[in-house]
C-alpha cells in the first residue's frame, strides 16, 4: 500500500466521520484544524480505521499521535514492504 492509497482511504474514512467531502487531509492537520474534530470524533475514527485496514492500534501509538501523518505512518507500519519510503 502507497502513502496515496493510505490518504486516499484515510480521506474517505475522514469524509464519512464528519460528513463533509471537502475536507483535505494533510500530513500538518489535526484536530485543532476541524472544527468538531473532539474525543468522540477521535474513537469513531480510530475504530474506522481499524476496521477497514484490519489493524489495531495500541495506547501508546495514539497517544503519540498529534496529526494526520502520524495517523498515516501508524498505518503504513503495519505494511512495511509498501512504505512511502521504498
Amino acid at each position: 500500500m502507497t502513502e496515496e492509497q493510505i490518504y486516499a482511504a484515510l480521506s474517505e474514512i475522514f469524509h464519512d466521520a464528519f460528513l463533509r467531502n471537502d475536507l483535505v487531509l494533510t500530513p500538518l492537520l489535526s484536530a485543532e484544524d476541524v472544527p468538531g474534530w473532539d474525543s468522540f470524533k477521535q474513537i469513531e475514527i480510530l475504530f474506522a480505521i481499524e476496521q477497514h485496514f484490519k489493524i489495531r492500534f495500541n495506547t501508546r501509538e495514539v497517544d503519540r499521535m498529534s496529526n494526520v501523518g502520524d495517523l498515516a505512518r501508524a498505518v503504513a507500519v503495519r505494511f512495511p514492504a509498501h512504505k512511502a519510503s521504498d
